[in-house]
């Protein structure tokens, strides 16, 4: 079992990575738990704190399609994607967004298709699909109403992997992520970043505002 992970320096994906790691095996397209041999971690930057041999580490950018096709091969059975310009950093810069949110993930998408074997692909959306009032419980039926532009990249994302996967080109899940309390480190761009804010800066004897 082969598997790629974009974003895989971050917060998600490094620990994502471990967890693999940990449990040593992932369900095939057949369903039977297959031995992980490799996991490539694609960011940026380079992930921290690997020394796993079933470990690649691969630095670039995720739109650069002659890398996608390197790390993306017809060995690969599985990808988390879960790279992305978050929401505010989004939505002050729109092109960089539409590069890396929704072009990349084409992108991805195509690759996968080109390489024929059909991997079960899982795709990080968030809750900025939604807009506007929402019921207590939000049904997979809601109405998309995006407010943002990150959210709507989201929005296309989700529907490229539902649509590829209707055609049989991939076994695609998108996965509608909630706000992450409380994050480590320093601040992002997230829009959300006051949240982890509230309880992590007054910890490390920061003022919050």
């Amino acid at each position: 079992m082969q598997i790629l992970i974009t974003g895989g320096a971050g917060l998600l994906g490094a620990r994502l990575a471990r967890r693999l790691l940990a449990r040593g095996t992932l369900a095939d397209a057949q369903g039977a738990q297959a031995p992980i041999t490799r996991i490539t971690l694609l960011d940026v930057v380079p992930a921290q704190g690997f020394d796993d041999p079933r470990i690649a580490i691969v630095t670039g950018d995720i739109a650069d399609a002659n890398l996608i096709r390197r790390v993306l091969t017809p060995q690969t059975q599985s990808v988390f994607h879960l790279a992305a310009i978050v929401s505010s950093h989004a939505e002050a810069e729109f092109d960089l967004g539409m590069k890396i949110n929704f072009e990349a993930t084409r992108l991805i998408l195509d690759q996968a298709r080109a390489n024929g074997n059909r991997p079960r692909v899982v795709f990080t959306s968030s809750v900025a699909v939604f807009g506007g009032e929402l019921p207590a419980k939000v049904p997979d039926t809601q109405v998309l109403t995006p407010q943002s532009s990150y959210g709507t990249q989201k929005v296309m994302g989700e529907l490229l992997v539902n649509d590829y996967s209707r055609k049989g080109f991939i076994d695609g899940r998108a996965l509608r992520m909630p706000t992450v309390v409380v994050r480590p480190g320093a601040p992002n761009k997230a829009a959300s970043s006051f949240a982890s804010g509230i309880i992590r800066e007054p910890l490390a004897g920061v003022e919050a505002i």
